[in-house]
C-alpha cells in the first residue's frame, strides 16, 4: 500500500472513529436507534433566466423515453416541444399527455430539422441508437441516448468521433452515474473504507407473472398504424410482426439481452465509483431457462470479468448475473470488496462494513500458537464487521433526476458530463462482449483504455 493511499485510510479511520464516538455520544449523526448516516446537502441550483429555457424532443415514446422525458420536465427550465415515434398510437397519447400544440412525427429527420429544439432524448430500441445520435449532433442538437449507448461493439468509436467533432453534450442514459449512493462509494472507496479492493459482484432479477420484457401490444397495431419498414430498415428485412415490434428487447436485431439492458448499469456505476475503464477479459454463461416464448435471449445470464491493474485502482475480478426466473423478484445491487471491508451500493444508499480484530483469549489458540513458536500477542481473530448505512435524506429526487440535471446544466454552461460517449461506450462494450462470450462460447479479450477487441 503506498503513503498517499494509508494517508487516506487513516483519514477514513479518523472520520469513522469521530462518528461512531458521536453515536455513542447520543449525537444526531446517525438517525435514532439505527447506524445511519445522512450524506446528501440540500442542492442549491443556480437561477436562470426566461431565454435559459432548453426545449427538448423525445425520440422512441415507449416506456423508458416517456419516463425520462417526465424526469427531464422536472427539472426548471426543461419544455417539451416535439415528439417522434414510429407507432401512431404513441404520438396521439404523447399529444393527450403533454398538449395539442406539441410537434409530432414519425420521422426522426424531420424533427431534427427544426430549429427551436435544443436537444433530444434518443429512447428507441437498440438497433438505432448510434445513428439517431450521430444524426443528432450532426444536427446541432445535444443528445441524452439510453444505454446502452451502441447496439454492437464496432458502433461505438463513430458516437465518440461526433460528440468530438461537433462539441455538442452527449450523454447516456445510465441514470445510477449522478446518483448519491455512487457519489459517496467513491468517496468512501478513495477514502481507503474497504482497504485494497479485490472484487466486486453485481445481481439484478426480474419477474413479472407474464413474462419479463413481455409488454403489451396495442390492438390496432397493424402496417397502417407502424412505420414497420422503418424499424427494420438498418437490420434484417421482414414482414411485419408486432410481437417483434412491441417487444424489442427479446431479440437480437434490435435489443442486446439482459446484458445491454440491465449488466451496463452495474458496469457504469462500478466505473464511475472505480475511476476504471473497464475489464480486459469477459466470459459469459446462461440459459433460456424458463420464458420459452420465442425470445432469441437468455433468462438467465452469468458473466465474470478480469479487471487490470492500473493507476487508479488494483486488480480485481467482477462477477455479474441476472435472472428473470426469480420467484422472490430478487435484489439489485453492486457489492464492492477490499482488503478491510465491504460496501453495498444502491443509488440511494451505501451499506459499509468493516471487519475489525481482536487479541483471543481462547485458550486452544494459545496453545496452538506454543507449539508453533509464535509470540501470543500476535493471534489474531476476526470479529463480527462494524456496519454503517448512508442513506439519502428523506425528499432525495434520485440519480434519474439528478442525472437530467447535470445534462441541462452541461448545455446551459458549456460543461461536461460524467457518462460521455467515451464513458457510455466503455460501460456498454462489456456488456455486448458478455453476448458475445455467451453466443460464441468463448472468453474475449478487450483493451479497455484503446477500447479495441485483442485478436486472439
Amino acid at each position: 500500500m503506498d503513503k498517499n493511499h494509508e494517508a487516506s485510510r487513516r483519514r477514513f479511520l479518523r472520520h469513522l472513529a469521530a462518528g461512531t464516538a458521536a453515536v455513542a455520544a447520543g449525537s444526531n449523526v446517525f438517525a435514532a436507534g439505527e447506524e445511519r448516516r445522512i450524506f446528501q446537502e440540500n442542492l442549491i441550483r443556480k437561477p436562470f433566466a426566461a431565454n435559459d429555457q432548453i426545449n427538448i424532443a423525445l425520440i422512441g415514446a415507449g416506456g423508458m423515453g416517456v419516463q425520462d422525458t417526465i424526469t427531464a420536465l422536472g427539472v426548471p427550465g426543461a419544455k417539451l416541444v416535439a415528439v417522434c415515434d414510429l407507432y401512431d398510437g404513441r404520438l396521439k397519447d404523447a399529444k393527450a399527455k403533454w398538449g395539442n400544440d406539441l410537434f409530432t412525427t414519425r420521422s426522426y429527420k424531420e424533427l431534427l430539422s427544426r430549429k427551436d429544439i435544443d436537444a433530444v432524448i434518443v429512447a428507441t430500441p437498440d438497433h438505432w441508437h448510434q445513428q439517431i445520435s450521430i444524426d443528432a449532433m450532426r444536427a446541432g442538437k445535444h443528445v441524452y441516448c439510453e444505454k446502452p449507448m451502441v447496439h454492437s461493439i464496432t458502433e461505438g468509436p463513430a458516437v465518440i468521433k461526433a460528440q468530438k467533432e461537433t462539441g455538442k453534450v452527449f450523454q447516456v442514459g445510465s441514470q445510477g452515474v449522478s446518483s448519491l449512493g455512487n457519489e459517496k462509494a467513491k468517496e468512501l472507496l478513495k477514502e481507503g473504507a474497504i482497504g485494497t479492493l479485490n472484487y466486486a459482484e453485481g445481481f439484478w432479477a426480474r419477474f413479472s407473472p407474464t413474462g419479463a420484457w413481455q409488454y403489451p401490444i396495442p390492438s390496432d397495431a397493424s402496417p397502417a398504424t407502424v412505420d414497420w419498414d422503418t424499424f427494420v430498415s438498418n437490420t434484417t428485412k421482414r414482414a411485419f410482426d408486432a410481437t417483434r415490434f412491441f417487444r424489442w428487447r427479446n431479440y437480437t436485431d434490435y435489443g442486446t439481452g439482459m446484458s445491454g439492458d440491465l449488466f451496463v448499469h452495474l458496469f457504469s456505476s462500478l466505473h464511475f465509483i472505480t475511476n476504471s475503464f473497464g475489464p480486459e477479459k469477459v466470459y459469459a454463461s446462461g440459459g433460456l431457462r424458463y420464458w420459452k416464448d420465442g425470445r432469441e435471449v437468455p433468462d438467465v445470464l452469468l458473466g465474470t470479468f478480469d479487471y487490470p491493474q492500473t493507476n487508479v485502482h488494483p486488480a480485481f475480478n467482477l462477477s455479474l448475473r441476472c435472472n428473470f426466473v426469480d420467484g422472490t423478484s430478487g435484489t439489485t445491487y453492486l457489492k464492492l470488496v477490499g482488503s478491510e471491508g465491504s460496501m453495498d451500493v444502491t443509488w440511494d444508499s451505501v451499506t459499509l462494513k468493516r471487519n475489525k480484530t481482536i487479541a483471543s483469549d481462547d485458550p486452544f489458540y494459545i496453545e496452538q500458537l506454543k507449539k508453533a513458536g509464535k509470540p501470543i500477542s500476535d493471534r489474531k481473530r476476526i470479529l463480527g464487521p462494524d456496519e454503517y448505512t448512508f442513506e439519502a435524506e428523506k425528499g432525495y429526487l434520485g440519480g434519474p433526476h439528478d442525472h437530467f440535471v447535470n445534462f441541462f446544466t452541461a448545455i446551459r454552461n458549456g460543461g461536461t458530463v460524467a457518462e460521455d460517449a467515451t464513458f457510455g461506450y466503455r460501460a456498454a462494450a462489456p456488456a455486448l462482449l458478455c453476448n458475445d462470450s455467451y453466443n460464441q462460447d468463448t472468453a474475449i479479450r478487450w483493451n479497455p483504455e484503446k477500447m479495441q477487441l485483442i485478436k486472439k
